[in-house]
């Protein structure tokens, strides 16, 4: 490395640098003019422009302490160096960093918003353990997993939800090195180039949002890379997904939340979101860029907008190995869910059909499960327009029914009431009193709807009443564990979105489950990775959820747990991965020679092949390969 303004630097050097970068591309204005127009005579130390000669370009660039500007890389310098897609777009000057820090060091950056501290929210002890594990990643990602796979009931909840949703309102603030990539609106027609800055050439798992719906949270913008980061990290821990083959996206098409775009250190777009063709022909760009250098993986959207949610999961799931979390993965985790209750009270799955089910949440979360749930009846022996006519759907603004004014949307309208019984707009009290459902549950995202109220009608009509309060974050959750059980008279089978403690009542402790998406998706994403399915379907999904009740202990059925344990994790994984391959093999999708093989000899060989391809965190001997010596 050299120094264009040391000593050492010959003239000559100083001149080939400028004339051969120009003081365009260098960003030297008129400093850099200055220079190159002095280039054929002796230097003066006011002439000079002190340029650093590097070696290094990339993540390698970024990740060496003594050259990375991080967010102040300027544009000129982001393209020539290859940082293009690893660095947010805007560029901050040295001074906002400096700001950002000292804000921190003065105050300790907790960021605390006290009402989302609640039963299992998010607390300053969340936040510590968090920057702790941050901080170990960093260093050491082997170790980092080892971890985390050891501690997996201690620690999912701080590396995903709850603590994720505070990690995404502060990622702006919390920035300090990049982990994934930023495409964004402004890279129209480059993208197909960018994606060869990510130093993988083998990526299995890609995990992409736009941040436009964060959990319960809303429009984060590109805070919410948050989401894909801590999704991966599930990949690693409960799938076994290789940390070098990993892929977090967020694609900056603006942001509509107003506080973020005042925010002098918010470091994506300040303009309002995209939307209409203009946002389609970004995602296009985009998934063909992705997949078309890694045409393996499986691409996840995650977060995206009711809008945009289902209409981007139909324009590529025919023809892309994709799918959408918070609509098919929500869905199938909510039917084992019910499954799993179902258990609880000695039924068998063919029990779904006779269910009467209330849903709170018409979004894309809430017709996904709907859908999912209204397929199982369909399984279990009903027409899908019987199987819909279980179903109550409630919005903002009450009961959907077909005499709502306003046109509904193609995943709403199968659930819309048909008969004069059912008043348009009615209130979830109102509902749930009349029609005396034997399943409720909650995707609103609006915090407190099932009210006392409502869930003391539960308990008169149920023997044991089945009630999810599926909304994520904490604090947007329908209701807590302790709220149900206590107006229900400890008969609730409970089971939240984000963690509950379980429930002391009467002298005795009821279990409370979380219905949490990490039993789904890992182990879906992994048989259809190790399956080459190319294809993600409804049955695969389906085998997915029936497959988590047959990791649930009999003894844990006893005791009212309707989900597989925790700590079980890498086991439930392989056990979904199993049945999602053997379901695309029956379907035709099975792909993968190795795996079609393993399945055909017998279920043992297909464990033995699943377990093989998962990584483990262990150190292994490093043997150095010199430079041009092929692998």
């Amino acid at each position: 490395m050299a120094s264009l303004c040391r000593r050492g630097a010959s003239a000559a050097l100083r001149a080939a640098v400028l004339e051969s970068f120009g003081a365009r591309l260098l960003g030297l204005d008129a400093i850099g003019a200055r220079a190159a127009s002095t280039a054929a005579g002796p230097y003066k130390p006011s002439d000079t422009v002190d340029v650093e000669i590097v070696r290094k370009k990339g993540i390698d660039l970024i990740h060496d302490p003594l050259f990375n500007k991080g967010t102040a890389f300027p544009v000129p310098e982001r393209e020539r160096l290859e940082l293009r897609g690893l660095l947010p777009k805007k560029c901050l000057t040295m001074q906002g960093q400096v700001d950002r820090f000292m804000e921190d060091y003065a105050y300790g950056r907790t960021y605390i918003d006290p009402k989302h501290v609640s039963d299992g929210g998010v607390t300053p002890d969340h936040v510590r353990r968090w920057k702790v594990l941050q901080e170990l990643q960093d260093r050491n990602e082997t170790l980092f997993y080892r971890i985390l796979l050891d501690n997996f009931v201690e620690m999912a909840p701080i590396v995903y939800t709850p603590t994720v949703g505070w990690a995404c309102l502060n990622f702006h603030k919390l920035y300090r090195r990049p982990r994934g990539m930023y495409f964004c609106s402004t890279d129209k027609g480059e993208m197909a180039s960018m994606v060869w800055n990510w130093p993988g050439n083998d990526v299995d798992a890609i995990v992409v949002t736009d941040g436009s719906r964060i959990l319960g949270l809303g429009d984060l913008g590109i805070n919410g890379l948050g989401i894909p980061i801590g999704k991966l990290d599930l990949y690693v821990a409960a799938a076994g997904f290789s940390p070098g083959r990993i892929l977090p996206v967020v694609v900056d098409v603006g942001t509509n939340n107003r506080h973020l775009k005042d925010d002098p250190l918010y470091l994506g777009l300040s303009k309002e979101r995209m939307s209409g063709p203009e946002f389609y022909e970004i995602m296009d760009e985009l998934v063909k860029a992705l997949m078309g250098r890694y045409p393996q993986a499986v691409l996840q959207f995650e977060d995206f907008n009711m809008a945009h949610a289902a209409p981007l999961l139909e324009r590529y799931r025919d023809h892309h190995l994709c799918f959408n979390d918070d609509i098919q993965g929500t869905a199938a985790t909510a039917v084992a869910g019910v499954y799993g209750a179902l258990r609880v009270q000695g039924k068998s799955n063919k029990e779904l059909a006779q269910q009467r089910i209330v849903l709170v949440g018409a979004g894309s979360a809430g017709t996904g499960v709907a859908r999912m749930l209204a397929l199982g009846m369909v399984k279990q022996g009903l027409s899908y327009e019987e199987a819909t006519s279980n179903f109550w759907v409630l919005d903002a603004e009450g009961l959907v029914t077909v005499k709502r004014e306003k046109q509904l949307s193609e995943s709403v309208e199968p659930f819309a009431r048909k008969t004069q019984a059912d008043p348009e707009g009615e209130k979830l009290a109102d509902t749930v009193k009349r029609v005396k459902p034997t399943v409720l549950i909650g995707l609103a995202g609006a915090g407190k709807l099932f009210t006392e109220e409502i869930l003391v009608a539960m308990g008169e009509h149920n023997e044991r009443p089945i009630i999810m309060p599926m909304s994520n974050p904490t604090h947007r959750m329908e209701c807590n564990a302790e709220e149900a059980q206590k107006a229900t008279g400890g008969r609730t089978i409970f089971a939240s979105g984000s963690p509950c403690n379980d429930v002391e009542y009467e002298g005795r402790v009821i279990s409370s489950s979380q219905a949490n998406n990490l039993y789904i998706f890992p182990g879906l994403a992994l048989g259809a990775h190790l399956g080459a399915t190319r294809v993600i379907t409804d049955e695969m999904l389906m085998a997915a959820a029936e497959a988590l009740g047959d990791c649930i202990p009999e003894e844990d059925l006893d005791k009212d747990i309707v989900y597989p344990r925790l700590k079980d994790i890498r086991y439930v994984s392989m056990i979904v991965a199993k049945r999602v391959m053997r379901m695309a093999y029956d379907m035709g999708h099975l792909h993968s020679f190795a795996a079609k093989k393993a399945l055909e000899i017998s279920d043992e060989e297909l464990e033995l092949y699943v377990k093989d391809h998962m990584w483990e965190p262990v150190y292994k001997p490093l043997v150095n390969l010199p430079v041009g010596v092929q692998e």
